[in-house]
Parts: C-alpha cells; structure tokens; sequence
C-alpha cells in the first residue's frame, strides 16, 4: 500500500496489465458504494482487481468480478467477496460510459483502486479499446527499446 506522492493517494489495488491488453482513450475517477467490512478489508490492502471490468446494468454502472478479501473480525456481518459493486458517476459520465460500451465496442477496465487524501474508496476507470497482438508486440518492442537507451545513456555518463 504505497502513498503516491504526487497525489496522496494510498493505492490499494493497480490493474497493472490492463494498460498492456487495452488501449486506454480516457479515464475516470469513481467513487464505489462499499460496506463496511469491505471498507476495512480494503485499508488492509489486500484487494485484487486483475479480473475485473466494468459494465451497465440498467441505468447504473457497476464493477464485476473486483476481489475484496473477507474481514476476518467481522464474524457473521461479512460481505462477499466478489459480488457487484455500484459506481459513483455521474449521469452524464454514465451515459456517455453505456454508449461508448454498446455502440462503438470499447470496455470499462478499473486501472487502480486507492483512497483519496479525504479517506473515501476511489476507482480509476479506463475506457479502452482491446489490442491486438502486433499492438501488443509494438508495445513491448517499444518498451525494451527504452530500457536499452536508458541503459546505454547511464553507461555513457
């Protein structure tokens, strides 16, 4: 769980693969209706949201398949552990969402969920568009490409 510094936010969970599969167009931020339990257990810092996507379900948005860990001291008033979590957007953020999933093919990726510096559960959402293999080819080519410069500019001085 570390603090970023540019922005105070304590990461809970990085979807690091995502910016690898997906090509991200925009970003949002949202804010997610949690229980309680599910509030602690994400202050521990154990969540994954590797699985996990976004998506409408009637006129509300809602995350899927995001893992939050069971609160060991919560006994009987535990949440379950991967059930669907609303959304906080705002109507015209979701309309704008429903519309770019359902006509024009794109999907809703949580990139990191964190708290912000006021101590409420945030999600970062990507609206993104699947990339194909020689994409993701290009993308890592890319990437070794600067590691080699990087390192060759550190040999140098």
């Amino acid at each position: 769980m570390a603090k970023d510094v540019k922005t105070g936010y304590r990461v809970v969970a990085d979807n690091r693969k995502a910016r690898f599969h997906y090509e991200i167009l925009d970003t949002y931020e949202a804010g997610i209706a949690l229980t309680g339990t599910e509030v602690k257990s994400l202050r521990q810092g154990k969540a994954t949201i590797g699985e996990a996507y976004a998506g409408p379900s009637g006129e509300e948005f809602f995350l899927f398949n995001a893992y939050i860990p069971e609160y060991l001291q919560a006994n009987r008033f535990n949440h379950e552990t991967k059930r669907p979590r609303r959304l906080l957007l705002h109507k015209r953020q979701i309309d704008k969402l429903i519309g770019a999933t359902q006509r024009e093919g794109f999907t809703v990726v949580p990139l990191k969920v964190y708290f912000n510096e006021r101590g409420r559960a945030k999600v970062e959402l990507g609206l993104g568009r699947g990339k194909k293999l020689h994409d993701k080819r290009e993308t890592e080519k890319q990437r070794d490409w600067n590691r080699e410069k990087a390192r060759v500019l550190r040999e140098k001085g």
